[in-house]
């Protein structure tokens, strides 16, 4: 809805490119202020800044409905990787499918069973009974076993769920971390918790959408698609019916 932007000195579409930019494309706020300069809008760094920390964790919200409906296969891949926030290491788990589709994310100060526990617990309480996993693969991280054995014990894991510990394995996940650590690379270290999982969101959620993982909500395809799927969820724009409408009778036009 406009009213997400009331008080804001730019149109809501100006903020949503802003912040999309940011999150998709591995840059810093000083590099996307020049690229706005070029095209005639003139925002300072750290006005871009608040914004992605306004509207990046509504973006992964609004939109998880979305990314995650696509996104669940019976295999799941879990690892964790390491944060730098305010000179210390914190630690990002993960998990995505067996064709690398992102599932979930939790960040954590501390890499521990009661950590794995906590993100394994949020990803499966998020899924219906079908959409639990058979089998979880992790490393031989120490944690994994005991966090797997206690949602067992509560019945938020099913009795059925194979917890298979090679590393080899999880190739996929480690691949994806490497994509993730590009866009993670020119914030040169978070300054907080919180500022830091508020980032990570709008980072995930636009790695999710470039894997396609809404594909199947966007009424155009490729990156134009994308961007009306996020204005869309902000009331901006037509709806996707219109869209849809318009879309036809530009095909029409053109045969």
């Amino acid at each position: 809805m406009r009213r997400d932007f009331k008080g804001r000195h730019f149109e809501g579409e100006v903020i949503l490119w802003a912040v999309r930019w940011y999150c998709r494309y591995g840059i810093s706020y000083r590099e996307l202020e020049e690229m706005l300069a070029e095209r005639g809008l003139s925002v300072d760094h750290t006005t871009i800044y608040r914004w992605v920390q306004k509207y990046a964790p509504e973006i992964e919200q609004r939109l998880r409905w979305v990314w995650r409906a696509s996104s669940f296969r019976r295999n799941w891949k879990v690892d964790e990787t390491y944060v730098k926030v305010r000179g210390r290491w914190a630690y990002l788990y993960r998990a995505v499918d067996e064709e690398g589709r992102t599932l979930d994310f939790h960040l954590s100060p501390t890499r521990s069973s009661k950590a794995a526990k906590r993100f394994l617990g949020k990803a499966m309480r998020a899924c219906k009974e079908w959409e639990k996993p058979l089998t979880v693969t992790t490393d031989k991280a120490p944690t994994y076993p005991i966090a797997i054995a206690e949602l067992k014990r509560e019945r938020v894991c099913p009795a059925h769920v194979v917890h298979r510990r090679a590393k080899y394995l999880n190739n996929r996940i480690e691949a994806d971390h490497g994509q993730l650590k590009r866009l993670i690379r020119p914030t040169l270290g978070f300054k907080s918790m919180k500022t830091a999982f508020a980032t990570i969101k709008g980072f995930e959620v636009m790695r999710a959408l470039k894997k396609g993982q809404g594909g199947s909500h966007q009424v155009q395809p490729g990156i134009r698609g994308e961007v009306r799927l996020i204005e869309r969820a902000f009331g901006l724009g037509p709806d996707a019916l219109t869209e849809m409408m318009d879309q036809l009778q530009t095909l029409d036009l053109a045969a």
